[in-house]
């Protein structure tokens, strides 16, 4: 295991920042996932973690060597770092076995040293050592690749976008047999991504890169719950944001007044709400639970069996109107004209207007 350190890291393609004063601290034994949209920096960032670039001013420690400084930059095989390419990137005429072992030392490879562990380790039979590459599922060569990237027992082991070529249903069945097998091998890793549920369910910590910074560091949980901005609200999972005016712990807004965490602004904010937070009652059964009383008209549904997304329209005393999302269980889905109430479950985040 090793713990990572990055201080300060810029760099610059021509006239353009692509990454700017990064600063991220990775503990022994964890996984962070950094995620980020596409041109906002990360793949840039794990080149240079790999080695395969330059950077133009900080310095990155693994396992307390300084690997890139100033005056200092240790080439891509010495800083004994597992990388699992979007791919796999097997080689397809070598078998499993000598795909897993073809970066240990010539000795290593003649007695296939671990292979039988390693292809335990992440989910596969023994009997999977003797295949071709191209005898296996897309979620099967990428297990390989990890079991290869592992065989050197790494200090650090980079993941980059390793299932973004998988269908869903394999790309959640292969990325939880990942987390297992990185867990498992007690190695510290670092994961790029741009897909947010992936992020969410396997980081013990996620870092969000937008435009060459990092906006926040956090656990899954306190980044979709308390996001520093109201553009990384956007950006991590789906938001409603609304105006209101907060003071002495609600805010008042086009839902009612709602309960807002400790420590909020006072004044005018723009509230968040996450869909899965507002909650329909049909009409005829009254105003149901919650602190929050509005009555909207259902314009759209989107029907996805487990879950239904929600578009309404509700009418203001003003005679504005406003569009919001609501996620619903499958079951509580209504339809297209109805009348709901509305109701607001869990306290809610607010942003002061100027921060926004």
């Amino acid at each position: 295991m090793a713990d990572l350190h990055i201080h300060g890291i810029s760099k610059q393609f021509g006239s353009t920042a692509v990454l700017r004063g990064v600063d991220l601290s990775v503990s022994s034994g964890s996984l962070v996932a950094i995620l980020g949209p596409s041109g906002s920096g990360k793949t840039t960032l794990l080149r240079l973690l790999c080695g395969f670039e330059r950077a133009d001013a900080g310095t990155i420690r693994i396992n307390g060597q300084t690997v890139t400084g100033p005056g200092l930059f240790v080439p891509s095989e010495k800083r004994h770092i597992g990388y699992v390419p979007q791919e796999g990137a097997l080689f397809p005429h070598l078998s499993v076995a000598d795909n897993i072992v073809f970066g240990l030392p010539r000795h290593l490879r003649k007695t296939r040293h671990r292979v039988d562990e390693l292809l335990e380790l992440v989910g596969l039979p023994a009997s999977f050592a003797s295949r071709s590459p191209h005898a296996l599922s897309g979620g099967q060569q990428q297990r390989v690749a990890l079991a290869r990237a592992l065989a050197p027992a790494p200090a650090l082991v980079l993941l980059d976008e390793p299932f973004s070529s998988l269908d869903a249903t394999l790309r959640v069945e292969t990325r939880q047999a990942v987390a297992q097998a990185i867990s498992a091998a007690g190695a510290t890793a670092v994961l790029v991504t741009h897909d947010q549920s992936e992020a969410l369910s396997m980081g013990s910590q996620v870092a969000v890169l937008l435009e060459g910074r990092l906006v926040q560091v956090a656990t899954p949980e306190q980044l979709y719950r308390t996001p520093v901005n109201p553009e990384l609200a956007r950006f991590v999972g789906d938001a409603v944001l609304l105006p209101g005016v907060a003071e002495g712990g609600f805010v008042s807004c086009a839902l009612g007044r709602l309960q807002v965490m400790a420590g909020m602004p006072q004044g005018a904010v723009e509230v968040l709400l996450r869909p899965e937070q507002i909650r329909l009652v049909p009409v005829h059964d009254g105003v149901g639970i919650g602190a929050a009383k509005a009555r909207g008209r259902v314009l759209t549904v989107d029907y996805y069996g487990h879950d239904a997304c929600v578009r309404l329209s509700l009418a203001g005393e003003d005679g504005s109107s406003t569009v919001l999302t609501s996620r619903l269980p499958g079951h509580l889905c209504p339809r297209p004209g109805d009348e709901v109430m509305i109701t607001v479950e869990a306290e809610v985040l607010v942003y002061r207007l100027t921060d926004c």
